[in-house]
């Protein structure tokens, strides 16, 4: 029975050399570090943008600039960030997302932050419930990695419950693979 602790540990320590190594320390080449294909501008949940050109994923944000870059008393923009089919990593076009949250947190040690993970409507009530809570987890683990204390964070699945978009078309389904960052 001493195997199943040891495996744990092994995974988390796993998942966080993983997170570390992927970590960046700056934006992407042109500045624009994300933001959605068509310009568009939503809140959190219900009417996010679709897919986006070349296979990635739109952000809830409108301007699409600056948000990583913002100053450390504001809430960031982007507050979505998007899952591929059946994973729970965090896509390195989101880690400066992350990152912008995580400072945010820091320099704010008073303010909270729930992560709602979701799941697209495929594969059974249980798994995407357990998978909604495993992204939520893996962007909880990435900001504690960052300096966010553990008290400043709490997750909550929703697995399926809540689609942003409804329809069975790959554009639906990738705008409700998501975690939502909730003030």
């Amino acid at each position: 029975m001493q195997l199943k602790p040891l495996a744990r540990s092994l995974a988390v320590a796993l998942s966080i050399v993983v997170i570390a190594g992927c970590s960046s320390t700056g934006g992407t080449q042109d500045g624009d570090s994300y933001g959605s294909q068509d310009g568009s501008s939503t809140g959190m949940g219900a009417g996010t943008s679709g897919a986006g050109t070349g296979g990635q994923y739109g952000s809830t944000t409108g301007s699409g600039s600056g948000a990583g870059q913002q100053a450390d008393s504001r809430i960031p923009e982007v507050r979505t960030i998007y899952f591929d089919y059946d994973r729970d990593t965090i896509k390195s076009e989101y880690e400066s997302a992350v990152m912008a949250h995580a400072r945010y947190l820091r320099a704010n040690p008073n303010a909270q932050v729930v992560l709602h993970g979701h799941t697209d409507e495929r594969g059974t009530r249980e798994y995407n419930m357990a998978l909604g809570e495993r992204r939520a987890r893996a962007v909880q683990r990435f900001l504690n990695i960052q300096g966010v204390s553990n008290s400043q964070m709490s997750v909550v699945s929703y697995g399926e419950e809540r689609p942003a978009a409804s329809g069975q078309t790959e554009s639906a389904y990738s705008q409700n693979r998501r975690v939502v960052f909730n003030y």
